[in-house]
């Protein structure tokens, strides 16, 4: 998943992220509201982590933002104000969970691992399965049947946000920035080289999954019955 973190201390940070790396995710960082809110509209990310006492703009005021404007990716507010109304204005205000500082890393992952939602046909949390194929996202290979290849990290980042989404167009800005970062400096071009990529290690693996083109909005991953 990719993961938005928006707290203002640097330090819990940087060690969060590793242990997001450490799990596959990917992480990025705001520190302060304002900047949160823009990011976090970008829709680029499955997972928010928002802590409450931020510079210029309060976590609640940043998820009573977003919620108003029908944002629905998941939200899990940290904070090290732990009063039972503090809680509760966290939850009124939208947030899926609330975790209080400090807190061990092990169940800060657990509670990500909770908010994902994985649907009932995913194994774990490292291997996705759709239509013939499994997506091992801990080793990046793709098995179909009795076939398997080996992905580069972004390949399969990408083909882990079209399994997620069957039958769903993604926009082309919505892939570029679920997948390289919605400020990053990448140009349109690569976006159709990795679809070409993706689309060559399915055709040699025999799959039935497909990737169709939506001329001039972006792909669809569909997926004939088996």
């Amino acid at each position: 998943m990719r993961i938005l973190i928006i707290e203002d201390d640097k330090d819990l940070c940087e060690a969060v992220g590793i242990h997001l790396n450490r799990e596959g995710h990917t992480a990025d960082f705001c520190h302060d509201g304002e900047d949160g809110l823009h990011f976090a509209l970008q829709n680029a990310y499955d997972l928010i982590l928002l802590d409450r006492m931020l510079p210029g703009r309060d976590g609640i005021s940043v998820l009573s933002a977003l919620r108003g404007q029908g944002f629905s990716t998941p939200v899990l507010m940290i904070t090290a104000r732990d009063g039972i109304g503090d809680r509760v204005d966290g939850l009124d205000a939208g947030a899926d969970d609330y975790l209080v500082k400090p807190f061990a890393a092990a169940e800060l992952l657990a509670r990500i691992r909770a908010l994902s939602r994985r649907p009932l046909q995913w194994e774990s949390v490292h291997k996705l399965k759709l239509g013939d194929i499994e997506l091992d996202l801990e080793l990046c290979i793709l098995n179909c049947r009795a076939q398997t290849i080996t992905l580069s990290k972004r390949e399969s980042r990408l083909l882990e946000l079209f399994v997620r989404n069957p039958g769903q167009v993604m926009t082309r800005e919505l892939l570029l920035a679920r997948i390289w970062g919605p400020d990053a400096p990448v140009e349109d071009g690569n976006l159709d080289n990795y679809i070409h990529f993706l689309r060559r290690r399915l055709k040699s693996v025999q799959s039935i999954v497909k990737i169709t083109t939506i001329r001039g909005v972006g792909y669809r991953l569909e997926v004939p019955p088996c």
